[in-house]
């Protein structure tokens, strides 16, 4: 198990091989900028609550959701500006922008991959962190690799995963036995057209 701090060099290649490239850069949005961001959007309208089959019965999902894609007239600020950041520092053209609020510790997503049916092939995942740092847990699929990476996401970073480790490799966020803030994750993809 590799384990990466706050602390590391920027940007840093956790994964690059045949079974696809992660890369994570901290301060892609200066600490200002992100605490702005991270204000309005925790304070808009527009999350909602998702209810789904787990454990053979419905229930919430343990985070807020929202999602816009980049031609939604009058898109929330700053959601416009943001994907303008991240289109330009990752040379790829997003056209779907997915929100997670995860409002405490109580809050996670389990372990997956991105449903890769309605994403463009081969374009990559970019997720942009705002407000208390969470830990992500990535780790491969075949357990015979065993190869597992935790990651502390903090407020103004990017994790760009491209598109084969969605193949080889699940993520998620667990939940915290200790309070922790809230955190909202925005996520960047290209979906494929309707």
């Amino acid at each position: 198990m590799s384990q990466f701090s706050l602390f590391a060099q920027c940007p840093l290649v956790l994964l690059d091989d045949a079974s696809g490239r992660i890369t994570y850069e901290e301060d892609v949005i200066d600490a200002p900028e992100a605490a702005q961001w991270h204000e309005r959007l925790l304070d808009s309208p527009f999350w909602r609550q998702q209810r789904r089959m787990m454990y053979e019965r419905e229930l919430d999902v343990p985070r807020l959701t929202a999602h816009f894609f980049d031609d939604t007239p009058d898109l929330p600020w700053p959601l416009g500006t943001a994907l303008d950041r991240v289109r330009n520092l990752t040379g790829e053209s997003f056209n779907s922008i997915g929100l997670n609020l995860y409002r405490n510790e109580h809050d996670s997503v389990a372990m997956h991959n991105d449903r890769l049916d309605d994403l463009q092939e081969g374009q990559s995942i970019a997720l942009l962190s705002l407000g208390a740092t969470r830990r992500m847990h990535i780790r491969s699929k075949k357990r015979a690799a065993s190869r597992r990476l935790d990651l502390d996401l903090a407020a103004g970073s990017l994790l760009l995963m491209d598109w084969n480790t969605q193949l080889h490799y699940d993520h998620g966020i667990p939940k915290q036995s200790h309070p922790i803030g809230p955190r909202i994750s925005i996520a960047f993809r290209m979906r494929k057209p309707a």
